[in-house]
């Protein structure tokens, strides 16, 4: 027993002298095993965390932007609300602002990109005091690049067409309608061509690429010739076309080389040119236009336009009908209201959209309640709001949410016109130039020359008939003519 006892302690204490000569060699290597681990997990190894910046939604109707300028490079500090760059959206081109503090590390959406969907990974930053140039580039999403490269190495391994459609026809062939019409017109095969587009899309630009690499562009009449068992008559009837006849389809205008005649050549739209193109279409399709004309006499205006030039206050005749229309809607506010998907709505305040005309397109800044404002006050926002549209610097609260539009094109010497609807808004008001008439007074029958100008008021049908937009006028043409009466409404 007592030699048991013995044999146990000695176990005990030789576990003790063990365990702490382990502790004494793992202290001894803990410093290397750090300096191993901070290593592997430094950024030379792993990469800096970047912070991902994406192309935003920068209006309520935008799905794609456009880079314009970049206004940071690689490298520089960022800090929160800083501009990073200018994107040119479906209404105007916005400044991007940054959210967080950084330093940008990587572009990767040059200047010039355009069409680049919401987001998209436009750029990377990295938090401060991390190196920029260590930042982990995520690889790109798309699926694509593979098959097209071994779309380009099919060719060389074997030279017979067969191999190139296998890699661009996972299933079902899809074309653009430009690429579609560019190899029928030519007749070149559809399954020779290498998809770049999303989803294995044929875009334009690989027809074209088709049409330069490939030795048979005129395919044309390879149509023809499997079939002259029937008759030879259809071949030479392509090519016996009369002197001065037009083909069927034009010919396709090349990059890089000269036009030939009936040749076209495809000009770029940009997102807002595209935007007012589905907005037109939209309105002239789906609202019921009408239209109705009065002429103003404009004597009373023209004389306190100079009796406020002696002052040198300078107004112009657009920031009068500004002013008489935002009355007219204050006084009539059953015109004031909009169309929206459950039916009309009746607005509070009387906002004026002016159409200015860009070099990008049109486009409608908005003077907030008109009506609480004089004609001074109208006419230099006016001017401040035109000024900011053709530098394609408005703010998207400056060109969204108005309720009555008016165009103005009277200084290019337009009689009068009939515009096209804003839609959600219910009417717009077009307005021609003033010109001299002569008319017989009533007051004591003899002639006397009127300044008159017509005003075409385009209505919605469905919320304003022929009797309100008659009675709008009519209280519009009052207004305007009594400029004074105007001020004090």
């Amino acid at each position: 027993m007592a030699a048991s006892l013995r044999l146990g302690r000695q176990g005990i204490l030789f576990g003790l002298r063990l365990s702490s000569t382990l502790d004494r060699c793992l202290l001894a290597t803990h410093p290397c095993q750090e300096n191993v681990r901070h290593f592997f997990r430094s950024p030379w190894i792993l990469g800096v965390s970047p912070v991902k910046v994406q192309m935003p939604a920068l209006s309520p109707t935008m799905e794609e932007g456009s880079i314009v300028k970049w206004l940071k490079k690689e490298g520089e500090a960022v800090a929160a609300g800083d501009a990073l760059c200018e994107i040119e959206t479906d209404k105007a081109v916005v400044t991007m602002e940054s959210n967080e503090d950084g330093v940008m590390a990587k572009i990767l959406i040059e200047e010039g990109s355009r069409n680049v969907r919401l987001g998209t990974l436009i750029a990377l930053m990295v938090e401060e005091g991390q190196d920029w140039k260590q930042v982990d580039i995520p690889p790109p999403e798309a699926a694509a690049p593979p098959a097209a490269d071994a779309a380009a190495d099919a060719p060389p391994a074997a030279p017979s067409p067969a191999p190139p459609p296998k890699p661009a026809t996972s299933g079902l062939l899809r074309l653009s309608p430009a690429a579609r019409h560019i190899l029928d017109t030519h007749g070149v095969d559809p399954k020779l061509a290498t998809p770049t587009g999303p989803r294995g899309l044929v875009t334009k630009e690989d027809a074209l690429n088709l049409l330069k690499t490939s030795p048979v562009p005129k395919a044309t009449p390879a149509t023809a010739v499997p079939s002259p068992v029937p008759s030879p008559v259809p071949a030479p009837a392509a090519t016996r076309l009369p002197a001065g006849s037009r083909p069927n389809i034009p010919p396709l205008s090349i990059p890089g080389k000269p036009g030939a005649p009936g040749t076209f050549t495809e000009i770029p739209a940009s997102n807002i040119r595209r935007v007012i193109a589905q907005r037109l279409t939209q309105s002239k399709t789906t609202i019921p236009h009408a239209y109705a004309s009065v002429d103003c006499d404009m004597a009373a205006v023209m004389h306190l336009r100079k009796d406020l030039a002696k002052e040198q206050i300078k107004v112009s005749v657009n920031d009068f009908i500004i002013k008489a229309a935002a009355v007219t809607l204050k006084e009539m506010p059953e015109v004031n209201v909009t169309w929206s998907g459950d039916g009309p709505r009746a607005l509070d305040s009387v906002h004026i959209s002016i159409a200015v005309a860009t070099d990008k397109g049109l486009i409608t800044p908005i003077i907030r309640d008109a009506a609480d404002k004089g004609v001074q006050e109208i006419s230099a926002n006016a001017k401040a709001l035109a000024q900011r549209a053709r530098d394609g610097k408005l703010l998207p609260e400056e060109y969204q949410g108005g309720s009555f539009s008016i165009s103005n094109l009277g200084m290019f010497g337009i009689s009068g016109f009939s515009a096209v609807i804003n839609p959600p808004q219910a009417c717009i008001l077009a307005i021609g130039t003033s010109r001299s008439e002569l008319r017989l007074c009533e007051e004591d029958q003899t002639l006397c020359t009127q300044q008159l100008m017509t005003v075409t008021l385009s209505s919605d049908g469905r919320l304003v008939d022929d009797e309100l937009a008659s009675r709008f006028l009519d209280k519009f043409r009052s207004n305007l003519e009594q400029p004074r009466r105007m001020a004090l409404a």
